[in-house]
């Protein structure tokens, strides 16, 4: 089973939790073009490209005018530990054994707009650069085409080397169209979390990013290799529903 998840826009580099060891990126040639690229953009230029404040681009311009490959492993830190969104704040991976963290190298990927696909002891540094982002290279007119099938090779690869032919979907919409799914030879789950409001079942982001990073932890602390046991999950008063269930997409309702 793999589950693969979508990065965070605010990084924290002030974690200095300890790991087991270090990875490298698997895809430093297509950073590094990607960085030649914005290196070109001006702090005005990057609050435009990425719809963010003047204290943001400017924060994202220094990073990445600083920013030179191949990376310097002591001024890097671990993937998993630096992500600093909803998803990422409710695994509370300060709680990880180094067991725990040795078994999310294995299982959890994480997609980025500038790192590809990330495995959780990949050494980075950091970079803001959603997906989403509308940044022409070369010949590409966005990260999408950029990227390619590259990163659904890749994670072919990571499910093969699995052996089940599993994958959990806990990324969002706009980082899972990144993978070519018509390619992915595996049984794709993506779990739907549904709270109770004006007299409806509906989606709410933030908690629903909240359950993404919940379940994370409950499939990688569990060690979880089933997808029935996935219905088990019950963190912060989430039930596997049946009824508004379908044979790949799992519903988790509270309220």
């Amino acid at each position: 089973m793999i589950v693969i998840i979508s990065p965070a826009k605010n990084i924290n580099f002030d974690n200095n939790q300890e790991v087991p060891f270090s990875s490298e990126i698997r895809f430093p040639n297509e950073s590094e073009e990607l960085l030649h690229e914005l290196k070109k953009y001006t702090s005005s230029d990057i609050s435009k490209l990425m719809k963010v404040s003047s204290k943001i681009s400017q924060l994202n311009f220094e990073r990445f005018q600083s920013m030179n490959f191949p990376f310097d492993s002591n001024e890097t830190k671990s993937a998993l530990l630096v992500f600093n969104g909803a998803v990422f704040q409710s695994m509370n991976i300060n709680t990880f054994s180094k067991s725990d963290l040795e078994y999310a190298q294995q299982k959890l990927r994480i997609l980025s707009g500038f790192y590809g696909l990330l495995r959780p002891l990949d050494g980075i540094m950091p970079y803001r650069l959603e997906m989403g982002t509308h940044l022409p290279v070369k010949l590409y007119k966005n990260l999408y085409s950029f990227w390619g099938d590259k990163l659904t090779t890749t994670l072919q690869n990571d499910i093969d080397e699995n052996g089940d032919d599993i994958l959990i979907n806990l990324a969002s919409n706009e980082y899972f169209k990144a993978i070519n799914t018509k390619k992915i030879n595996a049984r794709i789950i993506t779990p739907e979390f549904k709270d109770f409001k004006n007299d409806k079942y509906k989606v709410i982001s933030i908690y629903a990013k909240q359950a993404r990073g919940m379940m994370s932890k409950f499939i990688l602390t569990n060690r979880i290799e089933k997808p029935d046991e996935l219905k088990l999950f019950n963190t912060a008063g989430y039930q596997y529903n049946d009824n508004m269930s379908t044979s790949d997409k799992w519903v988790f309702i509270r309220g």
